[in-house]
């Protein structure tokens, strides 16, 4: 997979009023460089509906599109890839559904996981949450920016931070040693969401420039 510095995931319970296709446009114009749909309550006509949205608009662009749990939609719209969490199908058994080709994201919660999920052949990895946060339900206490210490020093797979991240906390994660973020809420709830991805390029390119 071709690198990323910021990653956004679909969150539409914080941009009431707005379409989805408006938000991640106006995100890819802000510099955004890989989009997964995230969508546990919808029912899977609704989920495909959307996911055939986002296909469009990343062919378009010419950003990865990533589908959240639903190998199924996944396959449907011929999407760039997966993200599975670590209840989710195992990723050998995603790779034989998906086929090699395709991107196949892990999420994982501590360094164990982190290493299983290399071992197993997973292109990337999400580290977090970093800090607490409300867009998902059955979210895991914060692992907080140490866990990005443990898996830089040792995973050799790219990884994004995720979890509670915003303009205002996101130095302390490059600090620890990210270089590539992952925002929901701030992003697509964002009165400017362009601006706001503009701001969090700024941020992560001015930290790994001076690496």
């Amino acid at each position: 997979m071709k690198d990323f510095r910021l990653y956004a995931i679909t969150g539409e319970e914080f941009h009431k009023g707005k379409s989805l296709v408006e938000v991640m446009e106006a995100a890819i114009i802000g510099g955004v460089d890989i989009i997964q749909l995230r969508d546990k309550k919808s029912s899977k006509k609704d989920v495909l509906h959307k996911a055939l949205l986002l296909k469009d608009l990343t062919k378009k662009y010419n950003v990865p599109l990533i589908i959240n749990d639903h190998i199924d939609v996944a396959v449907a719209v011929d999407a760039d890839g997966i993200h599975l969490g670590q209840d989710d199908l195992p990723l050998q058994m995603a790779r034989k559904i998906v086929g090699k080709d395709k991107i196949i994201g892990i999420s994982t919660h501590e360094i164990e996981e982190a290493r299983e999920a290399q071992l197993q052949g997973a292109d990337y990895i999400g580290v977090g949450p970093i800090f607490a946060t409300k867009s998902k339900e059955d979210v895991v206490d914060p692992v907080t920016t140490k866990y990005i210490e443990e898996v830089k020093k040792e995973i050799s797979i790219p990884f994004v931070a995720i979890g509670g991240i915003k303009l205002h906390n996101v130095d302390q994660v490059l600090n620890a040693g990210a270089t590539r973020i992952c925002a929901i809420s701030e992003i697509v709830g964002s009165a400017d969401i362009t601006k706001t991805c503009q701001l969090f390029i700024e941020k992560i390119n001015e930290r790994v420039s001076t690496r």
